[in-house]
């Protein structure tokens, strides 16, 4: 009684509990495209790795943390970070081009800094509309934890470029700080993990983090805005309780477990969610919906790493889709292979690179 008493509460607080669920038919490297990425001087390697189309011939790379120097003998040698670059790729077929910004000492420098001095800032999703991109910036600092996640997110801002096919070293990012963030000591609640163009309209996505005395509780959430007026947040709804509404806050939950990054994306008359299962793991997995609010399903896997059973000191997060590169009945979804030993990263040049797997179904959805 009581087995099938849990199964009826499941059901009934989880809407697409049983739903079916695309089926996996393989998912495997794809070193082709990790060879489009392939540097041994200037850019060599980076994080993040969101893709915004801006036209069917013309796609830009959101880099985060990015390395600049040479790679020689299998290692990085005379590099520095930066705390964000963008690629730009013309076709499917040909290498990624970089901008990285230089500094008033003409060394290497992000691309894009805080207005307002602290901190700096990592890519999170963008959205073009005829030329003009829209840019979610994370703004982070550093904390007094000495390991490498020794940061904190302390603010959020949309940065908007006019002309998006200007190069990115020529970019003006003009940047409003979203006051429908919150960053405290118990809760993080951000936007712009994921955005998805349907119409005229944008969903973006973002996740809600509460932190008490066990882990913390990180749940997917999504508002809905014209593409037209995504900076201006008085026209923002936020999805709650089967309606769209003004509170930000009260938010609906939509999935357990997401990560601070992942992509949503429309996968025959569905919706597909890729994400890293709670941001840090080997499982790249995946949930549908029938509508891009939800209800989603129960995640499956589409992936899984093999690096993170090789070397104990590595892990893999970043995972997301991208529709670009993907085509038929399949996807592509990247992901990041990092160290909790920073100076291995430097040793190993074959960390830290945007790494592509083809994921096929069995059945168009």
């Amino acid at each position: 009684m009581r087995q099938l008493w849990f199964i009826a509460w499941v059901a009934l607080v989880s809407p697409a509990f049983g739903a079916e669920r695309p089926v996996v038919k393989s998912a495997a490297p794809a070193p082709e495209l990790d060879a489009l990425f392939a540097r041994a001087d200037g850019w060599i390697g980076a994080d993040g790795a969101y893709s915004v189309a801006v036209s069917p011939k013309r796609t830009l790379w959101l880099f985060s943390d990015t390395w600049v120097g040479k790679v020689r003998d299998g290692r990085r040698t005379d590099a520095t970070i930066v705390n964000n670059t963008v690629g730009v790729q013309e076709g499917s077929g040909v290498r990624v081009t970089y901008s990285v910004a230089r500094g008033p000492d003409g060394k290497p420098a992000a691309l894009i800094v805080p207005a307002d001095g602290r901190g700096w800032f990592w890519l999170q999703a963008g959205a073009a509309d005829r030329g003009r991109l829209s840019l979610f910036l994370n703004q982070v600092e550093k904390t007094d934890d000495k390991s490498v996640f020794g940061f904190r997110s302390v603010g959020l801002w949309l940065g908007t470029v006019a002309d998006a096919n200007r190069p990115p070293e020529s970019w003006r990012v003009e940047q409003v700080k979203m006051p429908n963030a919150v960053f405290s000591t118990d809760r993080t609640l951000a936007w712009g993990a994921a955005v998805l163009r349907v119409g005229d309209e944008l969903y973006v996505y973002g996740t809600d983090e509460r932190r008490g005395k066990g882990p913390p509780d990180r749940r997917m959430v999504v508002a809905r805005v014209r593409a037209a007026s995504v900076g201006t947040f008085a026209d923002w709804r936020y999805f709650r309780d089967g309606a769209w509404g003004e509170d930000f806050q009260s938010a609906t939950p939509l999935a357990g477990d997401i990560a601070t990054e992942y992509s949503v994306t429309p996968f025959g008359k569905r919706y597909l969610a890729v994400y890293t299962e709670r941001g840090l793991s080997p499982r790249i997995v995946g949930r549908t919906a029938d509508r891009p609010w939800g209800p989603w399903s129960v995640p499956f896997l589409l992936y899984e790493c093999p690096e993170m059973s090789h070397d104990k000191k590595l892990f893999c997060y970043a995972a997301k889709a991208h529709p670009a590169l993907s085509s038929g009945q399949g996807v592509v979804v990247s992901y990041v292979v990092n160290s909790f030993d920073f100076w291995q990263v430097a040793r190993e040049a074959r960390l830290y690179w945007p790494r592509f797997v083809r994921v096929t179904f069995a059945s168009s959805e």
